[in-house]
């Protein structure tokens, strides 16, 4: 009788372990991904029911939508009403004619352009005008015998030479105002006989208010300013400028 030896390599007892591992991982792996899986839902709404509510349905199950036709309300063609044209009555052509005599014609009055007399309409007098506006304006001494405009001229010349010799700046000093160019704002009238009346001073502080009024009454006598061949009130602005150092 033969005996034959079994091939190390063909023993297949010694990898069972192996193939028994195997299986086992294989078979917990199986059992892992069928716990795992979870079963799809389906969400259908019911519109049909007067409720609403939410439907179930099995992953088997197959699904179809269907579009409803939108329904387009129809509109309602109102028909013309037919326009009736009223019937045209016939007038009657049978008029009497009524001719009225004796009527008195007015001979029409001839007017003698030779003896006609104007009369001129005098404009609205204005009191008080304002010296840009005034046609003649006030006349400052030593400034006679020139046209308006240069007489306007003349006049802001003298009033500015006045104000410069006859103001006291030192008074400023003594106020205490800092460094630099200060202004004081006067206003007054020009009367119809050419004095100085209504005179209005802005300013912080009454030392400078006083001297600027010293000033302006210290003016001479004016010739009243024209307007529309009568002498009116003029009202002047004078800014009293100067400067600290």
């Amino acid at each position: 009788m033969r005996n034959t030896k079994k091939l190390p390599r063909k023993q297949l007892e010694k990898f069972s372990n192996i193939f028994t591992q195997l299986g086992l991982v294989l078979v917990l792996f199986i059992i892992f991904i069928t716990l795992e899986h979870q079963t799809e839902e389906k969400i259908m709404a019911d519109f049909e029911t007067t409720k609403r509510e939410v439907v179930y349905v099995e992953p088997d199950t197959e699904v179809v939508f269907t579009k409803e036709p939108k329904v387009v309300p129809k509109i309602e063609i109102v028909k013309a009403v037919p326009f009736l044209v009223d019937e045209v009555v016939k007038g009657d052509n049978n008029i009497i004619e009524n001719i009225i005599d004796n009527v008195k014609v007015e001979n029409p009055v001839l007017i003698d352009i030779e003896n006609v007399v104007e009369v001129n309409v005098e404009e609205k007098f204005v009191e008080d005008v304002d010296f840009i506006n005034i046609q003649n304006a006030p006349i400052f001494k030593g400034c006679d015998n020139l046209s308006k405009e240069e007489n306007k001229v003349c006049f802001e010349k003298k009033m500015k030479q006045f104000v410069q010799c006859n103001f006291d700046v030192e008074l400023a000093n003594e106020v205490g105002l800092h460094a630099g160019k200060h202004k004081i704002y006067t206003q007054f009238v020009i009367d119809d006989k050419g004095e100085i009346v209504d005179v209005k001073i802005r300013t912080a502080y009454k030392t400078l208010e006083k001297e600027a009024l010293r000033v302006i009454k210290k003016l001479p006598k004016f010739k009243p300013g024209i307007q529309n061949s009568r002498t009116v009130k003029v009202r002047y602005s004078l800014p009293i400028a100067f400067s600290l150092e």
